[in-house]
């Protein structure tokens, strides 16, 4: 039977050993926008989804040019009274030219969006009409009532 992917919900246990104060990452997950569809890849995490695994990446566009444009938006979780919602979500983009095994991604960039997507922001602009409505059919389909709960910004950024 093959493991149903999930949405980490946050947990509510205090933690005050080694790492504390560190990025807390049971509370966001990773979508992967792939043409017109978007999973959960937790793999994602470790730079091992099924889209980035045996791929050379650079820093550099120029080093992949013809890469397709993949997506990660990383999603988190929280909680509040009323239940669970996507408190933030972030879209960084990459590069990845499966057959040359190449792609392009900026680090920096796929960790800042992690952490503004942490710090519960929504940063999901520079995605297209195809990538958003992709995210929005995952995130909709994955609970309905989370979406519900969803701030409004968050409907109107994937509108």
């Amino acid at each position: 039977m093959k493991k149903k992917l999930a949405l980490n919900v946050v947990s509510n246990k205090e933690h005050r050993g080694f790492g504390a104060g560190s990025i807390d990452l049971s509370q966001v997950s990773p979508v992967v926008i792939d043409g017109d569809e978007a999973y959960i890849d937790v793999g994602a995490m470790h730079a091992k989804s099924k889209v980035e695994k045996g791929i050379k990446f650079s820093p550099d566009k120029a080093n992949v040019p013809n890469g397709r444009q993949v997506w990660i938006v990383w999603v988190a979780v929280d909680r509040d009274e009323e239940g669970s919602f996507y408190g933030g979500a972030s879209a960084c983009e990459m590069l990845v030219d499966t057959e040359a095994r190449r792609g392009w991604k900026l680090l920096a960039e796929h960790v800042n969006r992690m952490d503004a997507a942490i710090k519960r922001r929504f940063l999901l602009e520079n995605l297209g009409a195809s990538d958003k409505a992709a995210l929005r059919k995952l995130l909709q389909e994955h609970n309905a009532e989370w979406w519900d709960r969803s701030p409004q910004i968050l409907k109107d950024q994937l509108a």
